[in-house]
């Protein structure tokens, strides 16, 4: 609405109905601009997942103001219901509660799971009455520790993942089970006052669209966190490659990156507000690898070490390694032609470079695995700053 004050209030003096416009429609026309102006962009989602086993979360160990979600790992599925995973699973639920004190946005999930405890979904999905079960217990055990919502992580419907039982009517039961369980969820939350947040961890793979409904699904969670990494795995392939690309390299047998995979589950009907890019805080290496093109996309075999957090590879290249960079794949890499051992990890540059694809692309943000492996703070430092600050990228030291 465009609006000429000086014509209609001078005008307005001589006209009744004018004088009226004026008092009504005029303030209307001067908010405009003020109301656009100050309406913020939605923050995008920092989601850590936090994975502890049987220790308890140390004081100041996690930065609350950083994160906008943890996803603490795991709760395991028995019986058909969800229950704790760990020792002090209390104890670290109380503790990452306290620190809404210093960040009261902060949201506080279980994920139920993960790559071991996915053998029992397929079980649990079956029925309307198993599902049922599950969910009543979610419920429950979200109430019991004060939570904010559930995170499934099943790997993977329809697929064996971890030797796990699998059926075809996974791909219908995983939908119909994150449908239910956020007709609960709605309903529980007029009890509670406040929303409990329904989230899925995926499978950053083609295989995984193919054996899920992602299009009905995405109208069931608040955010797909996507498992953009493990591209490559020296377990299973016994050629190096990255096992985070952003973009793909034309040189990759596999052609593979996260970028192919945001845009294969936008063409499943994803919407991209809803997808969160997963990064790792970790990673991959193989030994016995030749010094053509130093060690990428040659053959190998796997490292003694073969994860290795963040927080070992910092101090890495006084040891005899060198940092390279693919400008294609924007991804970093090492390699030690002494001893043959390559690896592919994450790195300041490479996670500035995808905050910036995230904004670009309008994704809903980043979440990562997981946050021990960063023990210093400088991945998570850098997804903040460059989500959220606006930092020019600072490459690392090549």
């Amino acid at each position: 609405m465009h609006c000429s004050n000086y014509r209609y209030t001078h005008l307005a003096w001589r006209n009744p109905t004018l004088l009226w416009f004026a008092i009504l429609v005029l303030p209307m026309c001067l908010s405009l601009p003020l109301s656009a102006a100050t309406t913020p962009p939605p923050q995008k989602e920092i989601i850590a997942y936090i994975f502890l086993k049987d220790r308890i979360i140390a004081p100041g160990e996690v930065a609350a103001n950083k994160v906008t979600r943890i996803n603490y790992a795991f709760a395991n599925l028995q019986n058909g219901v969800i229950v704790e995973g760990f020792a002090h699973d209390a104890e670290n639920f109380a503790a990452l509660n306290s620190l809404k004190h210093d960040n009261p946005s902060l949201t506080v999930l279980v994920s139920v799971g993960g790559w071991t405890w996915s053998g029992n979904f397929s079980d649990m999905a079956l029925t309307k009455q198993s599902r049922r079960l599950f969910i009543e217990s979610a419920v429950k055990f979200v109430n019991k520790y004060n939570l904010d919502g559930l995170d499934i992580d099943w790997e993977y419907p329809g697929m064996t993942g971890n030797n796990n039982r699998f059926r075809p009517e996974d791909k219908q039961n995983y939908t119909l089970l994150l449908k239910e369980l956020r007709q609960r969820f709605n309903h529980e939350e007029k009890k509670l006052h406040r929303h409990l947040v329904t989230s899925i961890a995926t499978g950053a793979s083609t295989d995984f669209l193919e054996h899920t409904e992602m299009a009905k699904v995405q109208r069931y969670v608040d955010t797909i966190n996507l498992m953009s990494y493990d591209y490559y795995v020296p377990v299973w392939d016994k050629t190096t490659g990255h096992h985070a690309p952003l973009f793909t390299n034309p040189a990759d047998p596999k052609k593979i990156s996260a970028d192919r995979t945001v845009h294969e589950y936008e063409s499943a009907g994803v919407p991209a507000a809803k997808i969160v890019l997963g990064v790792p805080f970790y990673g991959k290496s193989w030994a016995n690898v030749s010094a053509t093109d130093q060690g990428l996309f040659q053959p190998g075999t796997e490292a003694p070490n073969t994860y290795l957090p963040y927080s070992k590879l910092v101090n890495m290249k006084s040891s005899g390694y060198v940092r390279y960079w693919d400008t294609k794949a924007s991804a970093p890499y090492l390699y030690d032609q002494d001893a043959k051992i390559f690896i592919s990890y994450e790195d300041p540059e490479s996670l500035t470079t995808k905050c910036k694809y995230v904004l670009d692309q309008k994704l809903a943000g980043i979440m990562f695995w997981e946050y021990s492996g960063d023990s210093d703070g400088a991945l998570l430092q850098s997804i903040d700053a460059g989500l959220h600050h606006d930092v020019p990228p600072t490459p690392e030291a090549r």
